[in-house]
C-alpha cells in the first residue's frame, strides 16, 4: 500500500483546470489518480509520470467509478484528496432548454460529484481527508441565459456547504470551490442547443452563442491549481472564493445591494 499522500482529480483533459490539479499534486509529491472519460485526452506528461495513475472515468456511470474505485484500491486503502472537477458549461434560455440535456447536466455538475464522494468516502474517511468541489461564481450570481448551469453549481455549492457540516465528525473537510475566471477553453467549449423555431430569443441567438475566446478574468490554470493546492494543505474547509474575478464577486456580493448586482450580471450577458 502507498505510504504517500494520495489524490484523485475527475476531468483532467488537456488545457483545462483538471490537468493543472493532477500536476500540482504531482509536483508535491502526491501519488496521483488522474482521470478522464477519454484517457487518451489527458496530457502526456501525467501519462508518463512515476507517482501518477491514469483511469478511465465517467462520473455520471456508476459502473465506470465502481471500476475505477477498484483500481484506487490496488494501490492504497485511504484516499487524502477527492477533487470533483469535471462538469460541463451550457448556455441556453430557460424556456428553450430540454429537461432531458437539463438532467444530464445535473447528472455531471452535482450528481456525479455526489456519487463520487460515496463511493470514495470510506476512503477519505480512512486519511482523514478532504473533498473539493469545483463550483463556480455562476452558483451565486444569476447569468442570464445559463440558468441550467448557475443552478447545478448552486447545487453544489449549497450541497458542498451541507456535505461539510456532516462529513466534519468523520474527520473528512469539505471545500467548494467558488471559482472565478479560469484561462482555459471552457467557454469555447461551450455546449449551446438548438434553438426551437419558436423561441422567443431568435433574434438574438447570435449573441447568446457568441462565447468569449479568452476570458477577461481569467487565471492561468497552474496558478489556479497552486492556489488551491495551497489551500488543502493549509487545512481550508469550507467555501474558497478563488480564480480571476472572485475576490470582486465576493466583495460585491457583500457591498452592493441586490439591484446593482442585477444590473451587473445582466450587463455580462
Amino acid at each position: 500500500m502507498a505510504l504517500r499522500k494520495t489524490c484523485l482529480v475527475t476531468g483532467c483533459s488537456a488545457g483545462g483546470v483538471g490537468a493543472a490539479f493532477a500536476e500540482a499534486f504531482k509536483n508535491k509529491g502526491y501519488h496521483v489518480f488522474a482521470t478522464a472519460r477519454s484517457p487518451s485526452k489527458i496530457p502526456q506528461t501525467l501519462h508518463e509520470a512515476s507517482n501518477v495513475t491514469v483511469l478511465a472515468l465517467d462520473v455520471t456511470s456508476t459502473e465506470s467509478i465502481a471500476s475505477a474505485l477498484e483500481e484506487v484500491k490496488k494501490k492504497t486503502n485511504k484516499l487524502d484528496v477527492l477533487v470533483n472537477n469535471a462538469g460541463l458549461g451550457l448556455n441556453m434560455p430557460g424556456l428553450d432548454t430540454s429537461l432531458e440535456e437539463a438532467k444530464k447536466l445535473f447528472d455531471l455538475n452535482f450528481f456525479g460529484a455526489l456519487a463520487m464522494m460515496q463511493a470514495f468516502g470510506p476512503m477519505l474517511v480512512a486519511a482523514k481527508g478532504c473533498v473539493v468541489n469545483n463550483s463556480s461564481v455562476g452558483g451565486v450570481f444569476n447569468f442570464p441565459f445559463s440558468s441550467i448551469y448557475n443552478a447545478s453549481k448552486a447545487a453544489l455549492i449549497h450541497g458542498g456547504e451541507t456535505w461539510r457540516l456532516e462529513m466534519a465528525p468523520l474527520g473528512v473537510r469539505v471545500m467548494t470551490l467558488v471559482t472565478g475566471g479560469i484561462a482555459t477553453n471552457f467557454f469555447v467549449n461551450m455546449q449551446t442547443l438548438i434553438f426551437p423555431e419558436n423561441s422567443y430569443y431568435k433574434p438574438i441567438k447570435d449573441i447568446i452563442e457568441d462565447n468569449p475566446e479568452e476570458n477577461p478574468y481569467g487565471m492561468k490554470p497552474e496558478v489556479f491549481a497552486q492556489d488551491v493546492l495551497s489551500r488543502v494543505e493549509k487545512g481550508a474547509n469550507g467555501k474558497q472564493w478563488v480564480g480571476g474575478g472572485a475576490s470582486i464577486g465576493r466583495f460585491g456580493l457583500w457591498l452592493m445591494p441586490q439591484g446593482a448586482i442585477v444590473s451587473l450580471t445582466s450587463s455580462q450577458s
